[in-house]
């Protein structure tokens, strides 16, 4: 039986990628509050994945490299594109209008949980062991003592907007499981072409019901956009499918734990805002849950290859 097929310094660096992605994905939610204030949700996303897109591909040209020709893996990166950024993106930012980026990182931090549960109920391609549970259970503690728990009251007002990121929490998780079939591609192509082919959804939508050529975009909404784009999506996303090759679907889905204990950082170090203990005793919880759902995954990658 294979127990290992990553070697300890090559675990590091993964383990690094995976920080460097939760930091990028835990600054989109900050971009995006401050991008829909002056651009409409829809237009704001499809101009998300079109700047993301596009510049990925102009990447691919400089490094001599071309997009797969195809029609299979066009349709899968078609699929790739529903469930990982058309619908999640589209409803995530719908939500922002009302709901606080806090609580939406709050909600969308489940996303492991939710990994864990479609890998136990439906597709059981990797081990579902108690260490997992364990990370689960403590990746959630972990963020209830950060956030604290009165952040929780907020549930239950703006209902709609908050299923709305819930939703889009379970469309990410089952894009994590679905793009594991990338795999042998270079991580750029799926992520290139799942972004063009979620502009290519959203564009005429765009156009159709928020008319952008109407629009009068702020300063910060513009840089907020470019940020998102650049960094949150198109960067992130080249990480994203590496790490769903290396480490397995729901280790990466717990990136999601890390996004909100190293906000609270650039609080702490940049806003010079404080922690209680508990919020200390919650950053221990989740990096225990986020190596829990880690080591364990890289068993199954030898034996599910090919």
């Amino acid at each position: 039986m294979t127990t290992s097929t990553l070697p300890a310094p090559s675990l590091a660096k993964e383990i690094a990628l995976l920080a460097v992605l939760a930091t990028l994905w835990g600054a989109s939610y900050t971009f995006i509050k401050i991008g829909v204030e002056t651009i409409p949700p829809v237009t704001f996303i499809a101009a998300r994945t079109l700047i993301a897109g596009g510049l990925l591909l102009a990447i691919i040209k400089l490094r001599g490299l071309s997009l797969p020709r195809e029609p299979a893996i066009w349709k899968r990166f078609l699929v790739q594109a529903c469930i990982n950024s058309v619908v999640p993106f589209t409803l995530i930012a719908w939500a922002e209008l009302t709901v606080n980026a806090g609580l939406a990182t709050i909600l969308n931090s489940t996303t492991p949980i939710f990994a864990f549960l479609l890998t136990v109920l439906i597709t059981r391609h990797e081990a579902v062991t108690a260490r997992k549970l364990f990370g689960v259970v403590a990746g959630v503690i972990g963020i209830s003592l950060i956030i604290g728990l009165e952040a929780f009251h907020g549930v239950g007002k703006e209902a709609l907007a908050q299923l709305a990121i819930v939703a889009a929490t379970i469309s990410y998780a089952a894009a994590a499981i679905f793009g594991r079939g990338f795999k042998g591609l270079d991580p750029m192509m799926p992520a290139a072409g799942s972004l063009l082919c979620g502009a290519v959804l959203l564009i005429p939508v765009s156009v159709v019901v928020d008319q952008p050529w109407t629009i009068a975009p702020s300063a910060n909404s513009i840089l907020a956009l470019l940020g998102l784009s650049i960094f949150s999506t198109a960067i992130a996303f080249v990480i994203y499918f590496r790490l769903i090759h290396t480490l397995g679907s729901v280790s990466t889905t717990s990136q999601a734990y890390l996004r909100v204990p190293i906000g609270v950082g650039i609080g702490v170090v940049f806003l010079g805002e404080t922690l209680n203990p508990t919020a200390w005793i919650g950053l221990i919880c989740v990096i225990a849950g986020v190596a829990a759902m880690t080591l364990p995954t890289r068993r199954r990658a030898a034996a599910t290859s090919g």
